[in-house]
């Protein structure tokens, strides 16, 4: 995995990354510690991979800050705020990549619990810790932002649905986070070869991820992605706040 960011980039600065264990998580908060920040790595229910994640990039010279909490519940999110306050003062990157809602044996409501309310959840409780100059990333599918002009597959529906209703939850916080100085911006990917959403699709639909490589022409993997994630917190808002990465030409635009 090659660096992204410039080094020293973000020397003195924090970014917190939600579901950051594994995957696309991960890779995010390495290139923010490549990059010279401090880092909040936050799990669910890896602590070894977390910590073991943490080990390396305090090899680095920076911080890190290693919290499991639930977002989907107030008490473990401001828990969560609570120990980022007292290690670090502030806060200014939060990328909201934690989502699901294809696990087995959850709630029927898990996904929106996931994919909207514990977004909001999340956000609130950092918007206190944040300045101006600070950025919010959401990350999100093609599937979900494109979901109410462009069907996707059936095994997906209710996650992508979810999903986007996080997003359209999230950007009523737009005029709110403008006023303080706060910038926003949705990234928004194709199918990623090598996530966990990719694997329990072509569990239950064989061939899924080869059919959409083929009419995509190629799809990103974790590592491409995340860097595309980790330079949204950096680069310039983006038009309608949103940053497309990959083919768009199978979507139909709103």
């Amino acid at each position: 995995m090659s660096q992204t960011l410039p080094a020293d980039a973000l020397r003195g600065k924090t970014a917190l990354v939600t579901g950051s264990s594994r995957g696309i998580g991960a890779d995010t908060v390495r290139y923010f510690a490549e990059a010279g920040a401090n880092v909040v790595i936050n799990y669910r229910n890896k602590a070894p991979r977390a910590n073991k994640l943490a080990e390396q990039l305090r090899a680095l010279g920076v911080q890190a800050l290693v919290v499991g909490a639930d977002l989907t519940d107030q008490a473990s999110v401001e828990g969560m705020f609570a120990e980022v306050a007292k290690t670090f003062g502030g806060l200014d990157i939060l990328v909201l990549n934690a989502s699901g809602g294809m696990e087995s044996g959850m709630a029927a409501d898990y996904a929106l619990q996931l994919n909207r309310d514990a977004q909001v959840r999340v956000l609130e409780a950092a918007v206190p810790l944040m300045h101006e100059g600070s950025r919010v990333v959401f990350v999100t599918s093609h599937q979900a932002h494109f979901i109410r002009t462009t069907p996707t597959m059936p095994e997906y529906e209710q996650v992508a649905l979810s999903k986007r209703a996080g997003e359209d939850a999230l950007r009523e916080w737009i005029p709110a986070l403008d006023q303080k100085g706060i910038g926003f911006v949705v990234v928004s990917g194709d199918m990623i070869e090598g996530t966990i959403t990719a694997t329990l699709l072509e569990r239950v639909n064989p061939g899924a991820i080869a059919s959409r490589r083929e009419d995509a022409g190629r799809l990103y993997n974790v590592a491409e992605f995340a860097a595309e994630v980790a330079q949204a917190a950096v680069d310039p808002i983006p038009a309608e706040n949103l940053r497309l990465v990959g083919e768009t030409g199978s979507f139909a635009a709103e």
